[in-house]
């Protein structure tokens, strides 16, 4: 999508204006102009001169945004660096309110001249004020006195009168025409009054220079360029407020980044890294970049990006991205991505497009915003001429046509929806919910199913060790020793939970010999001379081990709860059973229950066989849970389900993409693959299915405000219009002043915009995070000694440590301790203290710090 500026917009008819001009350029596929912003997206292979060109013919003006690459032109040969950032500020100007400033300038001038101008035109006439001697008496003055005043308004407003009648030239009629012909009209029957006083005057006819001077409409024409100019800084004020998420975002990107080339630091702008490069972060600073760690360990406050307001430890091999700020350790890490390729950069993206898109329920309020302003003025017409018709004066039918015409807003309908959905996007991003485009904003507040993938999405598509169970006269020691012994040489992911759990209760490690895997099975290997196996039952039987009728209910038991029973022997003799199970994350129960009280159906899918899909299911109290589908069924499960209403896909892996792309709405979970992220209409940045009903709540809310504005834009029309033309005289004697339509004009696009901005207090679902106790219950008061000393700590003083390189080296080589969980170095107090899982002999801690060429000077109590 190619991203363009337009100026010259004034209301929707302007907007509807530029659509119908652009998607008339041959090779354009589609086209999103926005008022709020003054962009427009236009998706196809039309060239931008062609696009400029039709712009430009329809009255406006348009120029493509720096860094967007012109197509065709030179411009698209601009160095890397300076194109990453030329998008960035490009969009930044253009989210700049200079609009309101403008307003406000405007409204001031007006007012200081309106005043002296209602003084004589209302204050004398009405209520008698005193005039100077001057003006006192002399009519033909004081016609000449309003006309100064209210002529100077109209200059100071002349941006009406520009847009209004080019508007006009042009066929395409906007508010502005509306506004610059009632003022006009206003201001034209005045003068002509004003000329015909004076004759009366030479005729010496004192009734007539008085019916005249009650003809004067001035004050009305410069009361309506004056009121309505407050009410467009009013809205221009609070339009500027729907960007605020954007650019709160966009001030996140860090400006320098220090570079380690050759092994010294050196701090450059943030344009200058490319990828690869070494960078150093130091505690308090924020990442400039997408990188990986090399060497450190730290605490990232992610929340910039993901909502998610408790720091993620980060160790060398992990990914770290802009904008996120390092809050402990010092870190060294090398560039991946760099300028636009950034996670912040592409969330930026993703929410300008999505603000820069339109929802679909937005076209019944386009199609009658572009027939709106030609149908108010021959309203406007029609009014004067019956008023006419009808016996009344000349200035009376003005009055009341110049009122259709002021009282009118198109804006009102046409701000109704794009407001709520910037403010909508905007919310989204703060909470880490990205929106690709309006159209999936407005789509997931009409889903009626939600499908949820089991792995990865519902569970944490790692395997982690549930239960520990010995056998009758073994020691849980003993089990745990053994099995660690032999799942620790094989890479399969049960083995990988197995030693995990081993390591984080301190469990001995035995030499084994003669290790093998049993493809399918398990593994076998010699221990102290002897065989031992591990594996499922079939395995065990088969190399001659038996087990006791407890031990096989028990398997079945753990079989049926979705778990996966491993058992391990010792020659014939069974040690016990170690479960594992790909354990349900934390929230996942909550979250099915908050779909549910947003009135879905919760339907859980997966490949995984039926008894493991069930008890799965049933833990989160899916309503339907569909088992053992093929990557390449879940597609035809979706089309399936979509006959039943709207569906929303949730999914995080390769395989979940077809099916992301099949359904009404495909939501990714931020930790999935590229391939899901990029075909998923909403992408999550934590890795939380809670945030599914979050997306779905904020686009309920989201429809539910768009409704609330068109209600109310159209009923301020239909009542207001027939009010201004004079329909209600007759029965209750009611009329409109024009300068009080122009006030209600302005405030009901400001009412509009403002009921928007409600949106801002949607508060998420935040989720009540308690350790998965179901998980754990049946593992023994091993694992409860072993963590209550945990996490021991103490301290040492090294001397010899100068900077925040030295601290990272002291960290190093003490983190790589067997025991040491964490070193934190100060090198201004030499001091270091140090987190343990187990005792740790201060011998190893001495020999560490003094290899790492610092001098180790003791323990402190």
């Amino acid at each position: 999508m190619e991203q363009y500026n337009v100026m010259g917009m004034s209301c929707t008819a302007c907007q509807a204006r530029v659509e119908k001009a652009v998607n008339a350029v041959e090779g354009v596929t589609g086209c999103a102009v926005s008022l709020l912003t003054n962009s427009m997206g236009v998706e196809g292979t039309a060239s931008s001169k062609d696009i400029i060109n039709a712009v430009e013919k329809a009255g406006y003006g348009a120029s493509l945004k720096k860094g967007a690459g012109l197509k065709n032109s030179d411009e698209s040969k601009n160095s890397a660096g300076s194109k990453n950032n030329s998008a960035s500020a490009s969009l930044e100007n253009s989210l700049e309110d200079k609009e309101t400033k403008a307003m406000k300038k405007r409204f001031l001038a007006s007012i200081i001249i309106l005043v002296p101008l209602m003084y004589v035109s209302m204050g004398h006439m009405m209520w008698n004020w005193p005039l100077p001697q001057f003006l006192d008496s002399n009519h033909v003055a004081m016609g000449l006195y309003e006309l100064l005043l209210s002529a100077l308004v109209m200059v100071i407003n002349q941006k009406f009168f520009i847009s209004g009648f080019k508007g006009i030239i042009h066929r395409a009629p906007n508010m502005d025409s509306l506004i610059a012909l009632g003022a006009t009209a206003s201001f034209g029957y005045s003068v002509f009054a004003l000329f015909a006083m004076t004759g009366a005057v030479l005729e010496q006819n004192s009734a007539s220079v008085m019916n005249y001077m009650n003809q004067f409409y001035f004050e009305s024409s410069a009361m309506i360029l004056t009121l309505i100019t407050f009410g467009k800084m009013l809205e221009s004020r609070s339009k500027g407020k729907t960007t605020n998420a954007l650019k709160a975002l966009m001030k996140l990107a860090p400006e320098t980044a220090v570079l380690i080339i050759d092994g010294v630091e050196k701090t450059v702008p943030v344009e200058e890294v490319k990828p690869g490069d070494r960078f150093a972060v130091r505690p308090g600073e924020k990442i400039p970049v997408d990188g990986i760690v090399a060497e450190g360990q730290s605490a990232v406050n992610e929340s910039a990006l993901t909502g998610e307001s408790v720091p993620v430890e980060k160790k060398a091999g992990d990914k770290v991205s802009a904008a996120t700020i390092n809050t402990s350790g010092y870190l060294i890490c090398q560039a991946t991505r760099v300028g636009e390729d950034t996670t912040l950069s592409e969330i930026i993206k993703m929410v300008s497009d999505a603000q820069a898109t339109k929802a679909p329920i937005a076209k019944t309020a386009d199609k009658v915003s572009g027939v709106f302003v030609p149908a108010v003025i021959g309203i406007a017409l029609v009014t004067f001429a019956a008023w006419l018709i009808a016996g009344e004066s000349f200035g009376y039918a003005i009055a009341r046509s110049v009122s259709v015409l002021v009282i009118s807003c198109p804006c009102a309908l046409g701000l109704a929806t794009p407001v709520a959905i910037m403010v909508a996007s905007g919310v989204g991003a703060r909470s880490g919910i990205l929106f690709k485009t309006a159209v999936s904003l407005e789509q997931a507040g009409r889903t009626n199913i939600v499908v949820l993938d089991k792995t990865g999405t519902v569970t944490t598509g790692i395997m982690k060790v549930t239960d520990v169970l010995e056998a009758e006269g073994i020691s849980k020691e003993k089990l745990l020793s053994f099995a660690y012994s032999l799942e620790a040489k094989s890479e399969h992911p049960i083995s990988k939970a197995v030693t995990s759990y081993s390591k984080q209760n301190s469990i001995p490690l035995i030499e084994t010999s003669d290790f093998e895997t049993v493809a399918g099975n398990g593994l076998k290997a010699k221990i102290n001379g002897k065989k031992v196996y591990g594996g499922n039952s079939d395995y065990i039987n088969s190399v001659g081990a038996s087990f006791s009728k407890s031990i096989e209910e028990k398997i079945k038991e753990l079989s049926f709860q979705g778990k996966t029973p491993v058992l391990f022997a010792e020659e014939n003799t069974v040690l016990g059973i170690i479960a594992v199970a790909d354990t349900i994350k934390e929230d996942s129960a909550e979250a099915v229950s908050k779909l549910k009280e947003l009135g879905l159906r919760v339907v859980m899918l997966t490949g995984d066989n039926e008894i493991t899909a069930l008890a799965i299911g049933e833990q989160i109290s899916a309503d339907t849970i569909i088992a053992e589908v093929k990557p390449d069924q879940k597609a035809s499960v979706i089309k399936g389900l979509m006959k039943e209403g709207k569906v929303t896909m949730v999914g995080d892996g390769i395989n979940d993409a077809p099916a992301l792309t099949c359904a009404d709405l495909g939501i990714a979970i931020g930790a999935g693959t590229d391939v899901a992220l990029d075909v998923a209409d909403i992408v999550l940045m934590k890795n939380s299915i809670m945030d599914v009903a979050n997306a779905i709540r904020i686009s309920k809310s989201t429809l539910r405000n768009i409704r609330q504005n068109l209600f109310w834009a159209f009923f301020y029309n239909v009542i207001g219009i027939p009010l201004a033309a004079g329909c209600y005289v007759s029965a209750f004697g009611w009329t409109l002043n024009p300068a009080f339509g122009a006030a209600a004009m302005g405030l009901s696009s400001f009412c509009v915009v403002t009921n928007a901005l409600r949106l801002n207090f949607v508060k998420p679902y935040k989720s009540n995070r308690t350790t998965n106790s179901a998980a754990f219950e049946n593992t023994t008061t091993l694992e409860n000694n072993t963590n209550k000393n945990k996490e021991n700590t103490m301290k040492i003083t090294v001397k010899g440590m100068m900077c925040q390189h030295c601290e990272a080296h002291v960290k190093k080589a003490l983190e790589a301790i067997d025991g040491i969980e964490s070193a934190s170095c100060d090198h201004e107090k030499s001091l270091v203290t140090i987190t343990t899982s187990k005792p740790v002999d201060e011998a190893a801690i001495k020999a560490a710090v003094t290899d790492a060429g610092y001098e180790y000077e003791g323990m402190l109590d």
